[in-house]
């Protein structure tokens, strides 16, 4: 079976990775269920809290009371109602009668002095008199009923009041709630944010790097999801300020990381190639062989050649050509081995023809 050193590299990545994310899973679940467990030792305000029960049972037994007045207002002003409609009719009846009964006996006679018409229109006037009695009742049941919505409406607002002011109360019983919440979610991840991020400084080398990995990627999301959500908002100004004190600090670090490298790669350049060639790793090498780049410094080794022949006037073909030293810091990339003479990369540690060492260094 051959033997295949990147494939095997990348299976061990793999793996790695692996590791890492089923580990990072089952911390994730563990910490959930606790935090769930947490949650439950706090429990949140309820508006029942806050609410006066004694006053708003007596308001709601005062609105049952105007209620049922307001039912059996009702039930007479129906009753008045039908009544009324009865008393018109009757009026109507009693109209049409005497009109008809007058006409008739305009014909025959002189009405203004039969005593049976001033019979009939006091009889009418009775009917009338019945008909604006009942409409002054019908007035004044509905001014009762509408009295005594007014009463209601004027209660339903003292409990509204009530209502709102409970509310209030528990707005601010919940910021308080929220903030002892985060606290206690506080006080379970920040020790494991600040232990991944030792991790992260001290243990990337090692041999169980993956381990530590899949806590690392554990702790970021403890915080991201775990804790930054109920960070307590306040309208948003503690959220907002938290999130810019986080990117300044991020943005300080990562400004002095980049310069930091910058001047490492300064001095490493200042120092002679023989020196640095001695710190090129195997593994560094290998990259920058496939990506034909300089180990030390990073730029491309291959440079560019331009053949202009008199068949081609009007066209440049270019081609690349591999120099044995790097052209931007004079580091040896490309040497002859000892014993077959062919040309190898200087950094890795066996001839590729005939497999002796080329660097003894690394060979070892």
């Amino acid at each position: 079976m051959e033997f295949n050193n990147k494939k095997l590299e990348k299976t061990s990545k793999l793996i790695n990775y692996v590791i890492a994310i089923l580990l990072c899973g089952f911390l994730i679940s563990l910490s959930n269920k606790l935090i769930d467990d947490v949650d439950q030792w706090e429990e949140m305000p309820t508006v029942e809290q806050f609410e006066n029960h004694t006053f708003i049972d007596k308001k709601n037994d005062e609105i049952k009371k105007v209620n049922t007045k307001i039912q059996h207002k009702q039930e007479k002003r129906l009753n008045i109602q039908n009544t009324l409609k009865i008393v018109n009719n009757n009026y109507a009846n009693a109209k049409r009668s005497y009109d008809n009964w007058l006409e008739a006996r305009k014909t025959v006679g002189s009405p203004n002095e039969d005593k049976e018409v001033l019979s009939r229109a006091n009889e009418l006037d009775e009917y009338y008199k019945t008909q604006q009695e009942w409409r002054e009742e019908l007035i004044i049941i509905n001014g009762e009923i509408k009295k005594l919505n007014q009463e209601k409406n004027e209660i339903e607002v003292l409990i509204y009041q009530e209502n709102e002011r409970a509310y209030q109360e528990r707005e601010k019983a919940i910021r308080k709630y929220d903030l002892k919440v985060f606290l206690i979610r506080l006080l379970f991840i920040l020790p494991i944010l600040l232990l991944g991020i030792y991790f992260i400084i001290k243990f990337r080398k090692h041999k169980y790097w993956p381990l530590f990995l899949g806590y690392v990627l554990f702790s970021f999301y403890a915080f991201f999801f775990g804790l930054v959500p109920y960070l307590p908002s306040y309208g948003g100004y503690i959220r907002y300020t938290v999130g810019i004190i986080l990117s300044i600090l991020f943005g300080v670090y990562a400004i002095n990381k980049i310069k930091a490298f910058i001047e490492q790669k300064k001095k490493e350049l200042k120092v002679s190639t023989t020196e640095r060639a001695k710190k090129v790793q195997t593994e560094t090498a290998e990259k920058a062989l496939d990506n034909h780049m300089c180990p030390s410094c990073g730029k491309d080794f291959i440079v560019k050649k331009w053949d202009k022949s008199v068949s081609n006037k009007d066209k440049t073909s270019t081609y690349g050509v591999v120099t044995n030293f790097c052209r931007f810091c004079g580091l040896e990339l490309f040497k002859k081995c000892n014993n077959c003479g062919s040309e190898n990369f200087a950094h890795l540690p066996f001839c590729s023809n005939c497999g002796d060492p080329i660097n003894e260094e690394k060979a070892h």
